[in-house]
This record gives structure tokens, C-alpha cells and sequence, in this order.
């Protein structure tokens, strides 16, 4: 059966990777819309590779100019396509605060949504979990660890769960210590040393964050409370993440570190798609290791834990703090230690007001930002 996407972020890496795999199984995938924030001269190639129905530009300021096909613009432009009678599944793989909307949107309007935006869950995951069960729509993470734990828990009763163990690769600086780390630079951190990745997340992998974002989304997505979530460092990145039960028996996901291989299961669920990439040699695979996670090293993903425990518009703040900290670590303007210095210090400060709506995360968030940049 084919499936027609409405790819939104398809200019960033899960969108371009996602772009792959629509090209490798034309027979079962075929783009209906596409949005960008920026990137326009990508967004223009892509559309004249995949001959999408509609784009959606989302910075106003973009011009329209070379596309043949209507365009939408802003978070109303995302929202429509989202929502859009034709298309099948949405994949949200656009960053911060821009894919609450339309994912929204999607799960009202009963579309299937395979989702990358960590934000969205971290920051309106009551909001998104409930709008998916009140649809009966069944969310489908696309991050490698979540892809693993929601294969692994497949046939599974959550009841048997004992808990579950979220790998971490460790970043770049996993055997360093504080001292060393105080003097790390924003290209030392962008060197990871088994994925590919965007900037904001590779430094994200680099303090742990990342994983600290990644225990709150699986809290939400799997209904499992914090103390059953566990990290390990697992740096060869081949065991994705693994199910623990009550009986002792532990199922794992194991593959290449390719994010093409979630992205493929979310697109095909129920079914398998052919594999089109290389798979991995067991032959070549080496030793895999593991090791605790450092919470005193590495405080990001500590206070990841407490903001997503305390709930409400906390891990809001949090991802907003963190947002504005990694960009000024790029720019060079704070060190790299400061980065969880900051986030904790606006979560000190923020007092939560008022009951969780996507009008009181986006005040947290604005607030936050601003917090953070009034510490310079």
C-alpha cells in the first residue's frame, strides 16, 4: 500500500535521510508535501526531485521564488499540511517549539505521525500522548533508542517490564574529566565519534543531554515512570537500546549506527521494508562494552531527570536553556561547562504558573531563552 508523506524539517538531517529512504522504496513511499524553515535552496531541489503537491516555507522572510508547486508559509502553512485530507503519515522532523502545532494538528485530524522533534514530547508530551490516545493514533519514534524500545516491546505487556536501558555512545569526551572538559572547544565537541548529526544535538550527545531529553520521551511514549528508565554508555553504538523483564530475559535492538534504519521502520510500520543499506558484519562488529552513566561528569542528564520529574512547563525551561546555551557555546561566547550551569540555574529561578497548554510551554520557553541570554 503505498503511504504519501508529509515530510515537515526536510532539510535537516532526519529529512534528508527520511528523502532517502522515500527514494529506495518508491513503490510503497511517495512525498505529498514538504516544509522547511530555512534552507530554501535545498527545499528547492528537493522539491524538484520528489514533485511534492505542496511546500511549506516557514520563515516569512524566504522568497518563493523558482518553486512550481503552491506554497504554504508559517506555523498555519505547517499545521495545513499536516493536516492535509491526502496525506497518510506526518513525519516531524523539524527542531524546538515549531513542531508542537502541527503535530498537534496531525494526531487531532487521526494521522499517523512518525516523530523526530524531541522537543515536542519533552517540552507538550502530556498534551501530544493524550491527543494520540483520544485518536487512537500510534506515535512512532523515529530516534534510534526509542525505535529499539518500541520494537523490542512489541507483542510485550508493559506490566512485565522491569525497566528499560537507553545507550548512550558516551560523545566525544566520555573519558575526560572536569578539568579537561572546561577547556573543551566547539570543534572538539562536534567531532562524535559514531553518528552523524546535526550541530545542536551533537553537542547535546556531547553533555549528555541529548540522553537526558531521550529518558523524558521515553517516560511519555512508553507510560514508564523515571526510576524504570536507565542510561548505560555503550560507545560502539550497536545495541540500541534493550527491554529488561520481570523473569530476568532482556530483549535488545541491535544494528548499524544509520539513522535510516529507524526512520525505515517508522515509514513502513506494521510492515518490514527490504533492507537498502549495508548491514552490519558480525564478523567485524568487535567487542561491545558498557559502562555507567557519569551523572557528576556529566550533569545534563541529571537535570533532564528532575525537570522531567517535576513536570509542567520544567522541561520546557529546560530545553529552551539548553537550546540558547549550546548557541552560545557555538559562537564561542560561554565555555562548555557553563552549558549545564545555565540550564541549571534557569531551573532554579523558573516558577511554573497555570496548567499545561501549548500558550503556558511557549511563555516557559520564551522566558527561559531570555533568562539565559541575560546572563551574559
Amino acid at each position: 500500500m503505498m503511504k504519501r508523506l508529509a515530510i515537515l524539517g526536510s532539510t535537516g538531517s532526519i529529512g534528508r535521510q527520511t528523502l532517502e529512504v522515500v527514494a529506495a522504496n518508491p513503490e510503497r513511499l511517495r512525498v505529498y508535501g514538504l516544509a522547511a524553515h530555512r534552507g530554501v535552496e535545498v527545499l528547492r531541489t528537493q522539491a524538484e526531485t520528489f514533485r511534492p503537491a505542496a511546500v511549506c516555507l516557514g520563515d516569512p522572510a524566504v522568497s518563493a521564488e523558482g518553486f512550481s508547486v503552491p506554497i504554504l508559509r508559517g506555523e498555519a502553512g505547517l499545521v495545513a499540511l499536516a493536516t492535509d485530507p491526502a496525506v497518510d503519515l506526518v513525519v516531524v522532523a523539524t527542531s524546538g517549539a515549531a513542531g508542537f502545532a502541527p503535530t498537534l494538528a496531525a494526531l487531532r485530524a487521526g494521522k499517523q505521525v512518525a516523530l523526530a522533534n524531541k522537543e515536542v514530547l519533552v517540552m507538550a508530551g502530556e498534551l501530544v500522548m493524550a491527543a494520540a490516545r483520544a485518536h487512537d493514533v500510534v506515535l512512532r519514534p523515529i530516534d534510534s533508542e526509542h525505535s529499539a524500545l518500541w520494537q523490542c516491546l512489541q507483542g510485550e505487556e508493559l506490566g512485565a517490564v522491569e525497566r528499560v536501558i537507553l545507550t548512550a555512545s558516551g560523545g566525544p569526551f566520555r573519558d575526560w574529566s572536569v578539568e579537561q572538559m572546561a577547556a573543551v572547544t566547539p570543534a572538539e565537541a562536534l567531532r562524535h565519534p559514531t553518528w552523524q548529526m546535526g550541530p545542536k544535538i551533537t553537542v547535546d550527545s556531547a553533555t549528555l543531554f541529548n540522553k537526558g531529553l531521550e529518558v523524558i520521551e521515553a517516560h511519555w511514549l512508553f507510560g514508564l515512570p523515571y526510576e524504570q528508565i536507565a542510561v548505560v554508555v555503550h560507545p560502539q553504538s550497536i545495541i540500541h537500546s534493550m527491554v529488561e523483564f520481570h523473569d530476568g530475559s532482556v530483549k535488545a535492538q541491535l544494528g548499524r549506527p544509520d539513522m535510516r534504519l529507524p526512520i525505515q521502520v517508522a515509514l513502513g510500520y506494521p510492515d518490514r521494508l527490504p533492507a537498502r543499506y549495508t548491514t552490519l558484519d558480525w564478523t567485524q562488529a568487535g567487542p561491545l562494552t558498557f559502562a555507567p552513566a557519569d551523572e557528576a561528569r556529566f550533569p545534563c542528564l541529571r537535570l533532564a531527570r528532575e525537570a522531567g520529574a517535576a513536570g509542567g512547563t520544567f522541561p520546557a525551561v529546560l530545553a529552551a536553556a539548553d537550546e540558547v546555551a549550546v548557541g552560545l557555546f557555538l559562537e564561542e561566547k560561554i565555555a562548555f561547562l557553563d552549558i549545564p550551569r545555565l540550564i541549571s540555574g534557569a531551573l532554579e529561578v523558573h516558577r511554573p504558573v497555570g496548567a499545561l497548554t501549548l500558550e503556558t510551554i511557549r511563555a516557559a520557553d520564551e522566558w527561559a531563552r531570555e533568562w539565559v541570554k541575560a546572563q551574559l
